[in-house]
């Protein structure tokens, strides 16, 4: 693996929304418009998911959580898929539980997603360690990023 990306989502911890019925805790989703289960994967997507609309500039209105795609003929659901300006796939996100180490099996799963929407920039973290590369289909090859590209600014 390549460079990570120096990123303290637990800055956004204090927008997180939470609430408790019976014994358990909730969790909004901006983007959905409800509250899920509290699971630590969906702490960390809601983290990042904060952290691409305040820091990078994304609007709620081109993002999509949990985007059904097919994989070999398989149904799989995205964490979080951006689109750009023309509506056009561009950022894919994948999010792991903090305790779950980011790893190759990492990138091949979130490569499995991308050979149909074929995205401009490819972002996995645990909260912890972030990772994001562009793309190069013309070259079959990629580059590690230092920072997460914004919406107004692609080649920030």
């Amino acid at each position: 693996m390549s460079k990570k990306i120096e990123l303290d989502l637990m800055v956004y911890k204090k927008g997180i929304k939470l609430k408790k019925e019976g014994n358990k805790p909730y969790i909004f989703d901006p983007i959905r418009k409800k509250y899920l289960v509290l699971q630590p994967e969906e702490f960390v997507r809601q983290l990042v998911l904060l952290h691409l609309m305040k820091e990078e500039e994304y609007p709620q209105n081109r993002i999509r959580v949990e985007m059904m795609l097919k994989v070999n003929e398989l149904k799989k659901r995205c964490d979080i898929l951006i689109f750009d300006k023309d509506l056009k796939p561009y950022l894919l996100v994948e999010c792991k539980a903090a305790n779950i180490k980011i790893t190759q099996d990492t990138f091949d799963q979130i490569a499995r997603y991308n050979l149909s929407l074929e995205v401009k920039y490819l972002l996995v973290t645990n909260g912890l360690d972030t990772y994001c590369c562009e793309m190069d289909y013309e070259n079959s090859s990629y580059t590690f990023l230092d920072e997460i590209p914004s919406f107004e600014h692609p080649n920030k």
